[in-house]
């Protein structure tokens, strides 16, 4: 939440957020290994929560990754979800039009970017967030990201024509066949494949 900005009395622009108490997804991972799969259903759903909001008001995030997704605490309430950073974002207004906070770049980060927006992003729609969520899903059980590569573009490049090696191959933890079905499905190549 931001709750005030301004102009300093010496001209610098200043706002004011919550202070968030916990810690992203890749931290997470990187410090405590794979996720359990009933805590990660639990963050999943909240994070889908977040994204349907969002691409109910026509807006798609084009950013989401493991550090984009924050852990924090709500109350008594632990692992409260809240999805940060919409400064790629994607706008589609009431009349059907586009516009991108950033225009003219090539905008996400390759190890979660969606095949499409490898390849155009006039073609990006919330569709490639739901990609997106299928790779950070993958990492939270695996504790792998789904393209292995040493350089962007190689990363980049898989994600459009490499294929998929189930998380449950990667990891020691237990990845229930329906979980994996659904991540696999988040991951298909052709973004009308993939839950709507």
């Amino acid at each position: 939440s931001l709750y005030d900005y301004g102009v300093s009395d010496d001209g610098v622009f200043y706002y004011v957020m919550e202070l968030l108490d916990g810690v992203d997804l890749e931290a997470l991972v990187e410090h405590f290994g794979p996720v359990p799969a009933a805590r990660s259903i639990h963050i999943l759903r909240q994070t889908c929560d977040s994204l349907t909001e969002a691409h109910a008001r026509g807006l798609t995030h084009r950013d989401i990754k493991p550090k984009n997704i924050f852990l924090a605490r709500l109350g008594a309430n632990f692992d409260f979800v809240k999805v940060l950073d919409f400064g790629l974002v994607k706008v589609r207004d009431s009349d059907g039009h586009t516009r991108l906070t950033r225009d003219g770049i090539t905008t996400g980060t390759p190890a979660f970017m969606a095949p499409e927006m490898v390849m155009g992003p006039e073609e990006v729609d919330a569709r490639a967030d739901i990609y997106a969520l299928g790779c950070v899903a993958y990492w939270l059980v695996s504790g792998k990201l789904v393209f292995e590569s040493s350089n962007s573009m190689g990363m980049a490049l898989e994600h459009v024509r490499g294929e998929v090696i189930p998380p449950s191959e990667r990891t020691e933890i237990d990845v229930p066949e329906d979980l994996e079905r659904v991540i696999l499905d988040c991951l298909e190549k052709k973004p009308a494949r993939r839950p709507q």
